[in-house]
């Protein structure tokens, strides 16, 4: 069995006349979840549309389990499911009947113990015989990953899986996505602007800006090697605040809030308790997670100006 289920080879995509991905390259490992992350405009949909064959690239290759999927596009797109941007349902269709077109279009048989299965792993049993109309986003967000694993397909890309969708239900999600990944060894290409949620449900991390590849890491690894971060604190009255946290810490007033910077992630509690045990009135208390410090430092020194 292929080790890497897919291989992006120096793609390169113009639309209008402007480069949109120039030489990218990059492989996927089977089982492992990848975020895929870039500033907007810096081509991520473009290359999820290609490696799906909805527009064609100017040059390179893309390999799914080691099928060209110039050469042999069929045997290619078989082992790949993909949601790009929202669900394509049918919303006067229940979820069943839409499950059921979808696969009567599969080149695979899909028997009705299959759909099943697929129905219960998105937690959809309670509304599957009802139209998709009725449905909250996130139900036909779920609906949607139900269809495109249908066809057990080995490869799974999504596309801003999230928008949309409340905190319990980025939850649900993550709990899904884990599960393909760890119990079926789908290999999934997870396109987000959330860089909290790619540091919670990914292994890896394909990084690129203006169409060009800036890095492929190990989001565990990106958290280990960032033991601070800069904490933002709303608090009042904010110069006593100041004057009692820089007896341990680097603080500065920024408008109307304290910002400490360097600050473990493991003290962060001993920042609370600090200023509730002087009765101080704390607003809020924000941190740049550990991923987005890593992922600006990569994009401002590599990627060069956004387009």
């Amino acid at each position: 069995m292929n080790a890497y289920p897919l291989v992006v080879e120096h793609l390169s995509k113009s639309l209008g006349g402007k480069p949109v991905i120039q030489d990218l390259s990059f492989s996927l490992e089977r089982g492992k979840i990848y975020g895929f992350l870039g500033p907007n405009g810096s081509g991520k949909t473009t290359t999820i549309r290609m490696m799906v064959s909805l527009i064609k690239p100017d040059d390179g290759e893309v390999y799914i389990e080691g099928n060209s999927l110039s050469l042999n596009r069929e045997q290619a797109l078989e082992h790949v499911g993909a949601i790009v941007e929202n669900p394509d349902l049918y919303t006067y269709l229940t979820g069943m009947q839409n499950l059921q077109h979808f696969a009567d279009m599969s080149p695979r048989p899909i028997t009705k113990e299959r759909m099943e299965e697929v129905v219960k792993l998105v937690d959809l049993e309670h509304a599957i015989h009802k139209k998709v109309k009725s449905y909250s986003l996130g139900m036909k967000q779920r609906l949607g990953i139900a269809i495109s694993i249908l066809h057990r397909p080995s490869v799974l890309l999504l596309d801003e899986p999230t928008n949309g969708l409340d905190p319990q239900g980025i939850r649900d999600l993550r709990d899904y996505l884990r599960q393909l990944a760890t119990k079926d060894e789908v290999t999934l290409l997870v396109s987000s602007h959330q860089l909290s949620e790619i540091e919670m449900l990914c292994d890896r991390a394909v990084i690129i800006k203006n169409g060009q590849l800036v890095d492929e890491v190990s989001v565990k690894a990106m958290k280990e090697q960032s033991e601070t971060v800069t904490v933002s604190i709303e608090v009042e009255p904010l110069f006593e605040a100041e004057q009692l946290l820089k007896e341990e810490w680097n603080v500065a007033q920024i408008e109307q809030h304290l910002e400490i910077k360097n600050v473990s992630f493991q003290e962060i509690p001993n920042v609370i308790h600090k200023l509730s045990q002087a009765s101080l009135s704390v607003y809020s208390l924000s941190y740049k997670k550990r991923l987005e410090d890593a992922y600006f430092s990569l994009t401002e020194e590599k990627g060069g100006t956004p387009k």
